[in-house]
């Protein structure tokens, strides 16, 4: 979504550092390359103006009181990062839980946002805390509307409130109120409202949302903005925020091509916090909006803490223990450990994506753009194809019994051949790193090569003899 700021960004800090003593004039073209960064990345002019305001009357200041060069930089970058951090909305915004359930959320925005997707994600997300959510239809417009929430619903185990069929048939705001008595007899925790969109902002539009709003009276609303519409998202929300009004902003399609103005405009010209992001098709593409995270990734910085949850999630605690206590008592690691890694790995999603949010990730963009995400899924197919016993003891694999696996898998034996290879070097690998040693390999990275262990020579018997044997003693 950032590629192209992140790039400008990082070129522009590039060139900045390199200089020796910065001054005034170095601060003005800095500040001119960002604000052309954030024109061309569809950033609302005003909030470029506060923005670029902003930093150059901070950067000057700091000017002052910082003499060395590369500490100016630093202090530009870091003034920067905690303008970008305002802008996204400051701090983590969470839903706030009513204290007499259930906590009632209505999604809102137009038609072609993905609202519907949304409402199964938000669902899940909260069934997976803990939470008893459910969804109610009252998008009773839009063809098979009911029936996609039904879908959604299904798919993720969580119950849809849907009377009414839609295609134009049935009352929305009988089917929200009714949604909502339903889940406090059933005693649901938490509702969320699948309301319908237009394909532009009317009045009708705004006149059955406010309607809705009105009678179900929500904890939350939460305006619903397809990320790749660029100068409109901005127009679009100031339009519901003045007809219905809005606790918080959810950005759908960041995965997408588009330049993420709408990202850095929304919250700074609606004052209102920019709370989920949706980053994939999956249902499980779906998070909390860090505006600190988000900063972070659009300066190159990465994203860590988020690649850190990601892989938290995926890795059980048992299997992590498990393999800890391998790596400890000096087992091998085998095939079998390989394929449950290959399984986690799966589940945090797609590895372009995760590569992305590691620190420098911009200047290897077109190497993670290559990345062909199917070697995971060729790769777990090699290793299903063998028994349980090729697995742990890798080194029974002969000519025959890899020509098999080759065939299991319909991969070529030169597949199973480097794969095989490649498992050998990083166990060997492991074991290096289990004694304290550091892995030749890694020598390039400034750490010296391992050397090999110095065998102790065996203790020699003493001569009988004292002229030899204080011989012996002095060599």
């Amino acid at each position: 979504m950032f590629d192209t700021l992140t790039s400008r960004l990082s070129a522009t800090f590039s060139s900045l550092r390199t200089r020796g003593k910065i001054s005034k004039g170095d601060i003005e073209s800095t500040c001119a390359e960002i604000r052309q960064a954030l024109l061309e990345s569809d950033v609302a002019l005003e909030v470029v103006e506060s923005f670029i305001d902003q930093i150059s009357v901070k950067a000057t200041a700091a000017l002052e009181t910082i003499q060395s060069g590369t500490s100016q930089a630093n202090a530009v970058f870091e003034i920067v990062n905690a303008s970008l951090i305002e802008i996204l909305g400051g701090q983590t915004r969470r839903v706030r839980f009513s204290k007499n359930p259930p906590t009632v959320i209505m999604l809102a925005g137009l038609q072609g946002a993905g609202k519907t997707t949304l409402a199964g994600k938000l669902a899940k997300f909260y069934s997976d805390q803990g939470n008893t959510p459910l969804l109610v239809a009252s998008d009773l417009q839009r063809p098979n509307a009911v029936t996609q929430l039904q879908v959604v619903g299904e798919s993720i185990g969580i119950p849809v409130f849907a009377p009414e069929p839609g295609n134009g048939v049935g009352d929305p705001v009988k089917v929200a109120l009714a949604g909502v008595a339903f889940a406090k007899a059933k005693l649901y925790n938490m509702v969320i409202v699948d309301t319908a969109g237009r394909l532009g902002v009317d009045a009708d539009l705004m006149k059955q949302a406010s309607d809705i709003r009105d009678a179900i009276k929500p904890d939350e609303i939460l305006f619903v903005v397809d990320a790749m519409i660029g100068q409109d998202a901005v127009r679009t929300s100031q339009a519901f925020l003045n007809g219905v009004g809005f606790d918080g902003v959810v950005l759908t399609k960041l995965d997408g091509d588009a330049r993420g103005g709408a990202a850095l405009s929304i919250a700074s010209l609606t004052e209102r916090p920019i709370m989920f992001a949706s980053t994939g098709e999956k249902l499980t593409d779906f998070d909390i909006f860090y505006p600190e995270r988000m900063a972070s990734r659009i300066l190159g910085m990465g994203d860590v803490a988020t690649l850190a949850e990601s892989a938290k999630k995926a890795f059980d605690s048992q299997t992590s223990a498990k393999l800890e206590a391998k790596f400890e008592s000096g087992e091998d690691f085998t095939l079998e450990d390989f394929l449950e890694q290959l399984s986690a790995m799966s589940k945090m999603g797609s590895i372009s994506k995760l590569m992305g949010m590691l620190p420098g990730s911009g200047a290897l963009k077109k190497q993670i753009d290559g990345f062909d995400e199917g070697e995971i899924s060729r790769t777990t197919a090699i290793v299903q194809s063998m028994t349980p016993k090729e697995r742990r003891e890798p080194k029974i694999l002969n000519g025959s019994r890899r020509a098999r696996i080759a065939l299991g898998a319909g991969r070529k034996v030169s597949d199973v051949n480097n794969l095989v290879d490649r498992f050998s070097a990083a166990q060997k690998m492991m074991k290096q790193l289990r004694n304290g040693a550091v892995p030749a390999g890694m020598s390039g990275m400034g750490l010296p090569p391992v050397k090999a262990p110095v065998k102790a020579s065996k203790k020699k018997s003493k001569s009988g003899n004292p002229a030899k044997r204080a011989l012996e003693e002095s060599q």
